[in-house]
């Protein structure tokens, strides 16, 4: 191909001034101006997020910086334009409110939507006794019981990155709302760190703050620091991943401490029995690892069909199991990991498997790939996927228009600024929760009730292509 090498451009900041996700969008914005761009580039152009493209995808292909793929696909593309013909749901979140396709996306397989939830320490809870906790008041006790009778000096510990509490929706969702925009029951866009609800979970929190049963240094805490604090006894539950958490905390301590367990706990509840309200359960489309082509490729035919091969049956085992006779075998005609990559000695299965494979990318994800090395994590995510999450959850590759994109993009920096600012000042005490209201009123301010119109003004249109 001309110009540029065909290359995957997949941007990863790692400059602590900005933050993985800040580098990465200050790169992507010097690649866009400077308008030297590769053939494709795997980013999220959405309008979603605060990285992806000003305008979303309709503004980039009327920018000229990525294609339109409808007549590329239709002529190019067989194998991904008979999946866009089988599956319709699939095919509406590919493409814009006007039917533009623009990337050829990375598909989920149905067990690869939850991957995320509360952990805790197995082996504490049978040692003292207790079940599983399912309610609040239950883990309550529970971090009580870390805290006094197993000097966890942090019972319980997420990641705060980037300015962002990464406990997601666990806990908030007892309470019926999220922290952040989220469907209510009548499928109308609401923003929960505005609900008066709300202010019940950070009453929690401040409660558990203040009795050292919730991290009393949750603001410094990023992933390495909550991997030794799990690793280490000080940390007896956080809400983390299937398999850079759960997985990878158990494998470090198999040799260490045998008796070391860690299980994943139900998204917790105000009453036994309740369903939780929400929890994490992302869609089978996946808009960060897809890729466009660039408008400036001099053979968008070939960057095409070079795509289009992910989604081929050769090409699906090539991207999802790697190299056969290398990485896999087929076994009873089904794909399976060789010894080198199951039973090596000095790399865990992720490891070996990202020597030959690419976790996320434009492909769709094998039903029989499966990562998980412990029986703990396969029983996880049924536990984390009792939730009603689907009818709660935004889709995450909604499109604003470019007019709305750039009013949404302004509010959501000073929302999410201000509201992250008054979280931290609301859990440490620092800011009296009778000013509840007055943070409500300057959020309001700050323009959410308009953020959420545009939210639901994309919603109706994307239910309508």
């Amino acid at each position: 191909m001309g110009g540029t090498n065909m290359e995957s451009l997949r941007l990863q900041g790692k400059h602590r001034k900005y933050g993985a996700a800040g580098l990465s969008v200050l790169m992507f914005n010097l690649m866009i101006v400077s308008e030297k761009l590769p053939d494709v580039i795997e980013y999220d152009w959405t309008g979603r997020s605060s990285g992806s493209y000003p305008g979303g995808p309709e503004k980039a292909i009327n920018d000229k910086v990525i294609l339109e793929l409808n007549g590329l696909i239709d002529k190019y593309a067989p194998n991904l334009k008979k999946k866009l013909q089988e599956d319709k749901e699939l095919d509406k979140m590919i493409k814009t409110d006007s039917g533009k396709y623009y990337v050829f996306p990375m598909i989920r397989n149905p067990s690869g939507l939850v991957f995320r939830g509360p952990i805790i320490r197995k082996d504490w809870l049978d040692e003292l006794q207790l079940p599983v906790p399912e309610t609040i008041d239950d883990w309550e006790k529970t971090l009580i019981a870390f805290r006094d009778k197993k000097g966890a000096k942090a019972p319980l510990s997420v990641t705060y990155v980037n300015g962002n509490f990464e406990i997601r929706d666990a806990f908030i969702g007892a309470y019926h709302t999220s922290n952040n925009f989220y469907l209510d029951d009548s499928g109308k866009v609401k923003y929960g760190p505005v609900d008066p609800q709300y202010k019940d979970f950070l009453t929690l929190f401040r409660k558990w703050y203040a009795e050292g049963l919730f991290d009393k240094d949750f603001a410094l805490t990023d992933g390495k620091v909550l991997d030794t604090k799990m690793l280490g006894g000080q940390t007896g539950a956080t809400v983390s991943l299937l398999s850079g958490g759960m997985g990878k905390w158990m494998d470090a301590m198999k040799s260490k401490d045998p008796k070391y367990n860690l299980v994943g706990s139900p998204y917790p509840t105000l009453k036994k029995g309740e369903k939780p309200f929400t929890g994490q359960r992302d869609f089978k489309y996946n808009p960060g690892p897809s890729k466009a082509v660039s408008a400036t490729t001099k053979n968008p035919e070939l960057a095409v069909r070079w795509l289009d091969y992910a989604y081929s049956t050769k090409g699906s085992l090539l991207f999802n199991f790697g190299v056969e006779g290398e990485s896999y075998v087929m076994k009873d005609g089904k794909p399976a990991y060789t010894d080198q990559i199951v039973k090596n000695d000095k790399y865990s299965l992720q490891q070996m498997v990202a020597q030959f494979t690419k976790p996320n990318g434009p492909y769709e994800a094998d039903e029989r790939r499966n990562w998980n090395t412990f029986p703990q994590q396969d029983e996880a995510v049924k536990i984390w996927s009792n939730t009603d999450a689907a009818k709660h959850t935004i889709p995450a590759f909604l499109t604003p228009t470019a007019e709305e994109s750039k009013e949404l993009g302004k509010i959501i920096n000073d929302v999410s600024n201000y509201k992250e600012e008054m979280f931290a000042k609301f859990i440490m005490g620092k800011e009296p929760l009778e000013n509840y209201g007055k943070y409500v009123e300057q959020i309001k301010k700050l323009g959410i009730d308009r953020a959420v119109v545009i939210y639901q003004n994309s919603l109706d249109r994307y239910n309508k292509r």
